[in-house]
């Protein structure tokens, strides 16, 4: 995740996403059957390096990676109660694990190392545009020559405001997160009102263009629930 501030309604307890992604109200099984089925096109199993930017507790990632496992895997979030849970998920993790307390953007800006894949879950709509360029620029920088960035995260529609946006993801929550209690769904909803800030998909990809990066797939989209994929060379023949 990114800062302290826009994460606070998580980095107190993991439990209330815990409880949004157990009723699958973001997509997250479609979503991350995807993403599994993606990285196991790669050529390089067992040797590639993946850097999971916001990774939570790494609880639905974890599948994927025991499928196409990485030489290594670092995971950072802002959440100490998120990475005590990823230590209990990733056990049995067959390559070295490290787990980073902190900032998603920190993090990839000062990364000394070249990784094969960046993966981030609906985290980076929390960074303001300008924080998404820099984003975008370290990730160009410390991808390997066939590296993926893979980035889901909610996205708006094009001429959409951010009003429009917040309005309609507003109404979609209340409807539909009816196993959320409603003091909590209450807190997400605030959350959502004072911290999300997507972008349009152009503005993603002319970002990542901008940084050299391939910009050409949107692999998934479950309403505002988008999985693009973004690399260094050309993409592999991807059919759903």
């Amino acid at each position: 995740m990114t800062s302290a501030e826009s994460t606070a309604i998580f980095t107190r307890s993991w439990s209330l996403y815990d409880l949004i992604t157990e009723h699958n109200y973001m997509f997250h099984q479609e979503i991350y059957s995807g993403v599994c089925d993606l990285l196991k096109l790669r050529n390089d199993p067992g040797q590639y390096r993946l850097l999971d930017l916001g990774c939570g507790n790494a609880r639905y990632l974890t599948p994927c990676l025991k499928q196409s496992p990485p030489s290594l895997y670092e995971g950072v979030d802002l959440s100490e109660a998120a990475l005590v849970e990823a230590h209990g998920y990733l056990a049995g993790f067959p390559g070295p694990i490290t787990l980073t307390h902190s900032d998603l953007l920190e993090a990839i800006e000062s990364t000394d190392k070249t990784w094969d894949v960046i993966f981030t879950g609906f985290a980076v709509h929390h960074l303001m545009p300008e924080e998404k360029a820099r984003f975008f620029r370290a990730a160009g920088r410390c991808l390997a020559e066939s590296g993926w960035l893979i980035l889901v995260d909610v996205v708006r529609e094009e001429n959409q405001s951010r009003e429009n946006y917040l309005e309609g993801y507003l109404k979609f929550m209340r409807e539909n997160w009816i196993k959320v209690p409603p003091d909590q769904l209450e807190e997400a909803c605030m959350h959502v009102q004072s911290y999300d800030y997507p972008e349009y998909l152009s503005t993603l990809q002319e970002m990542a263009r901008a940084a050299g990066l391939n910009a050409d797939h949107m692999i998934s989209r479950y309403g505002q629930h988008y999985t693009l994929l973004f690399a260094r060379s050309s993409l592999p023949e991807i059919h759903y």
